[in-house]
């Protein structure tokens, strides 16, 4: 039997667009001999997975796409707009697939809101187990048009980074992303908790940084970036993935404390 709980089924187009970029861009697909994709969770409609391959075929047209729900009518009703290159399936976190194949990227997004924190560490688990060699679980959440969101990547050996994206056209403080944190941090957000230490930081930048909100919102960002970088924040990347709207840090930069 699939693994887990049907969830509310929300999707919409573009909503994950944000996320498809991050996965375009990494390693973990673009270097691997089988470039099979897992859209774990994609709820009421075939819209994200049949995206998610749009956007991947750019990069290798010789990618794969599943899309997999536990929830069957979800599945017979994604089948009818099955093409070449991406088909649906019923399954949970057990990540069912042909064969011996494994994914090089499982995207689960908006799927673990629904659980008790508690239940996360299992849920990536058993996802991870699934896994290529050096293959990647990208797993977190967004708003309803996707303006707001984070992530966390996790392997075998556990979670690496973590990253938000904004929209930074009419962005009021970056830390709105608070709502939109993984299920790992999203209770976390208190003081004493290093990801609150993150966004209460990341609001003090992006007020530094007002001024130069004449020259546009990438700016004024790219300014609240650096400066966290210059506070001592461990911030990964450069200027090239920062004027997407991201932020991203190592995992242990924001880890739930004991």
């Amino acid at each position: 039997m699939p693994i887990g709980s049907v969830t509310r089924g929300t999707t919409g187009t573009n909503r994950l667009r944000r996320v498809d970029r991050w996965i375009a861009a990494h390693p973990s697909f673009r270097r691997t001999d089988d470039p099979l994709v897992v859209d774990l969770g994609y709820g009421a409609s075939a819209t994200t997975p049949l995206e998610l391959h749009q956007r991947l075929l750019r990069v290798r047209d010789d990618v794969e796409v599943v899309g997999i729900e536990i929830e069957p009518e979800r599945v017979r009703l994604a089948s009818l707009s099955a093409r070449p290159g991406v088909s649906f399936r019923r399954g949970g976190f057990e990540v069912p697939l042909d064969g011996d194949r494994r994914p090089a990227v499982i995207r689960a997004f908006n799927v673990l809101r629904q659980y008790d924190e508690s239940q996360v560490a299992d849920a990536w688990a058993l996802m991870t187990g699934r896994l290529q060699p050096g293959g990647v679980l990208v797993e977190g959440t967004c708003n309803e048009v996707g303006r707001v969101a984070s992530w966390v990547d996790v392997t075998p050996e556990g979670p690496t980074t973590f990253t938000i994206s904004l929209r930074l056209a009419g962005l009021e403080l970056p830390s709105v992303v608070a709502e939109r944190l993984p299920k790992a941090l999203i209770h976390r957000n208190v003081p004493g908790e290093r990801v609150h230490d993150l966004l209460v930081d990341l609001d003090r930048q992006w007020a530094v940084a007002a001024p130069l909100s004449v020259y546009g919102p990438v700016q004024r960002w790219l300014a609240t970036v650096q400066g966290l970088r210059d506070a001592g924040w461990p911030v990964q990347g450069g200027r090239t993935r920062w004027r997407l709207g991201e932020l991203s840090v190592p995992w242990a930069a924001v880890a739930p404390r004991p």
